[in-house]
């Protein structure tokens, strides 16, 4: 398969775009930095067994985005997620990927390692796809996967065992998210949230469900930085559901400006109040929740960025908060927020968001990139 060996070629002072040879799914941010700069690595979605993961270096000070085709590695199927170890397992580079299996990859300098295959599947030639997966940042021993088989396997990675499989939904499993050592939640077909304790494996906590029976609820995002808090996403749906653990049933609020199916959302590393969505309306939104929600509909965003296209997947930095990536067809977009709520168009800027929407700002071009700024 081809591979990309070009540097990033389109910048300005809050942005980076690298133009890949394959549409992109799949990104996530290394927390660790190599030189003043941080890899990033990319899955591709590609309609074929063989697939590919590739990992750029991104560099905040000459705003670069350099492949790394060393360290880059073909994949079976489209990964459905990528992911570097947590912060608090302190060593070289380890990414985890999903898809048919979970697996597990050690990047060094220039070379790549496969470490493990976790198979679950002791009798089966066959197995039932990941849809995803969340890395216990708290115990980084621990990974968590999601399954269309509509259960969620707790690994022991450095054992290699599994520690629990729980039959977590009556339909597909879509997402995962842990929130403390032995807590994680999760999301379904069936159109619920659901929080699981390791503790009492016999019992989990409904704390939401859609308010159409079983419309699918896509991804879960658990708050770090205030764990009463999480966000998930309906299936064909314009809203951000924010919800408080503490108040089951009834989300905190709902955003619902984007014009579009939102695809994905991320809480910022570093703010328990800051959150950022994206969607098919080609919008990545950032969201200030107040203190105190008093519409829970009347949110407005704090500021907003238009891509050229559906936007499939976003990532926060931790390593380096000011950076936001976000990949639409074959392109990753790094976008450096500051915390402001104005935008720039095409050179011009203007105030966004004062309690209204600015009207259609429309798509566009590789040449004229609009940012937050």
């Amino acid at each position: 398969m081809e591979n990309s060996s070009q540097e990033s070629h389109l910048r300005s002072e809050n942005s980076v775009t690298y133009e890949s040879p394959y549409p992109i799914y799949a990104l996530t941010f290394s927390p660790n930095s190599h030189s003043h700069a941080q890899r990033l690595a990319l899955g591709s979605f590609i309609e074929e067994y063989t697939n590919r993961v590739d990992i750029l270096s991104f560099n905040p000070d000459t705003l670069s985005l350099t492949p790394l085709p060393s360290l880059s590695f073909d994949h079976p199927y489209p990964p459905t997620k990528l992911m570097f170890h947590p912060p608090s397992l302190h060593r070289p580079d380890l990414l985890a990927t999903s898809g048919d299996y979970l697996r597990l990859w050690e990047l060094r300098d220039n070379s790549v390692d496969a470490l493990s295959l976790f198979n679950n599947s002791k009798t089966s030639e066959f197995c039932a796809p990941l849809t995803s997966f969340d890395w216990n940042d708290i115990d980084p021993n621990r990974i968590g996967t999601s399954s269309i088989d509509t259960t969620c396997t707790i690994w022991d990675i450095e054992r290699a065992v599994v520690e629990t499989q729980l039959i977590a939904h009556d339909k597909e499993v879509y997402d995962i998210a842990w929130g403390e050592a032995r807590v994680f939640a999760s999301v379904s077909a069936d159109g619920s949230v659901r929080i699981f304790d390791l503790r009492d494996k016999e019992h989990s906590t409904i704390i939401y469900e859609s308010p159409q029976p079983d419309t699918p609820l896509l991804r879960l995002a658990w708050n770090k930085q205030d764990l009463r808090y999480m966000a998930t996403i309906l299936m064909d749906s314009n809203k951000v559901v924010i919800l408080d653990i503490r108040s089951p049933t009834t989300p905190v609020a709902e955003l619902e400006r984007h014009r579009g199916s939102v695809n994905a959302i991320a809480w910022a590393p570093q703010s328990s109040r800051h959150i950022c969505s994206a969607g098919d309306d080609s919008q990545a939104l950032i969201w200030e929740l107040p203190n105190v929600v008093v519409d829970p509909n009347g949110i407005d965003p704090l500021s907003m960025y238009s891509a050229a296209c559906e936007i499939n997947q976003l990532q926060w930095s931790a390593a380096q908060p000011d950076w936001i990536a976000i990949a639409f067809a074959n392109k990753v977009q790094l976008l450096k927020h500051k915390k402001r709520g104005n935008i720039t168009v095409g050179g011009s800027m203007v105030i966004a968001w004062e309690r209204k929407m600015v009207e259609d700002f429309g798509s566009c071009s590789d040449e004229e990139i609009k940012v937050w700024a």
